[in-house]
């Protein structure tokens, strides 16, 4: 069976630098009906494992480390048995929401996920947070971008670890690079397309 993606819509709190926001979260499953991935665990453990049902969990990849993404993880983890799986350089963000638990295993750029027959492979992409990462998926002609790359431009990078320079730079370089038709999906809101990205970063 090929891989199909889920997209699951949580909601609640981002917290950095003393200030708190709600927020609606993209949760994205890949897989088939007996294995998938996880790519954000945010908020709600109960709501995912359910999205899941009673496929494996082959991986729960974290983008990037903003509580938002990864506040539901360890959660997730202790009820499936998945790996967490994030960059290195956001295990400084990491601890600040989970100070005593650390990731299973490391990310790093090029490497590649399978599931379901599908291959995501790990691109490095730094600016909205340091160990950013997206998940690229030719086969099934998408990208996911955590809070990299939305509809209608570049995440934000006004906050503590993030860098507005350097998130251009990982958006005109590895992901405008992508097929003008393969579609983004985002940590937030809507789809978009590489193509229709280009005339906003």
């Amino acid at each position: 069976m090929a891989a199909r993606i889920d997209r699951l819509v949580t909601s609640g709190e981002f917290r950095l630098d003393g200030e708190t926001h709600q927020v609606d979260n993209n949760v994205w499953l890949i897989g088939d009906d007996s294995e998938v991935v996880v790519v954000d665990a945010a908020h709600d453990a109960d709501a995912i494992a359910a999205a899941v049902g009673g496929r494996t969990v082959r991986a729960i990849v974290c983008t990037h480390a903003h509580n938002d993404h990864i506040d539901a993880a360890p959660e997730l983890a202790a009820r499936t048995g998945a790996p967490i799986l994030l960059h290195p350089e956001d295990r400084v963000l990491w601890d600040m929401t989970h100070p005593d638990r650390v990731p299973d295993g490391e990310l790093a750029d090029g490497d590649v996920l399978e599931v379901a027959g599908a291959r995501l492979t790990v691109l490095h992409t730094p600016g909205h947070a340091p160990g950013a990462v997206c998940l690229y998926a030719p086969a099934l002609g998408t990208v996911f971008t955590g809070d990299t790359l939305f509809q209608g431009g570049p995440g934000a990078t006004g906050r503590s670890f993030s860098d507005h320079p350097t998130i251009l730079r990982s958006i005109r370089e590895r992901l405008l690079t992508l097929p003008l038709e393969t579609v983004v999906r985002t940590g937030h809101g809507d789809s978009t397309t590489v193509g229709a990205e280009t005339a906003n970063v």
